[in-house]
């Protein structure tokens, strides 16, 4: 006889390496917040909340993309602060 947890098929992809490289590479609030989201999709799937554990593997995936987002927003504008200081000090 098979078991709850057999019959529901494969747990959604959790996204845990994506969270983990946001954390260490990009944006560190943003990545904790994705590893906790990554963290429980097998936990809500093994309880048989398909869909939490789909919106939790979502939720992972966006805050890792926000955080990747969200530094090269900042790198873009520390090149342009820093282009804009070395623009002034030409002028004088």
């Amino acid at each position: 006889m098979e078991t709850q947890n057999q019959s529901m098929g494969n747990p959604p992809d959790n996204n845990l390496v994506w969270a983990i490289l946001c954390t260490v590479m990009c944006c560190m609030p943003l990545g904790i917040v994705a590893i906790i989201k990554a963290t429980k999709v097998n936990t809500l799937w093994a309880q048989g909340d398909q869909e939490g554990a789909y919106k939790a593997a979502a939720d992972a995936k966006k805050y890792s993309i926000w955080g990747a987002v969200s530094i090269v927003i900042f790198m873009v504008l520390y090149f342009v602060f820093f282009a804009g200081i070395i623009g002034l000090s030409t002028l004088d």
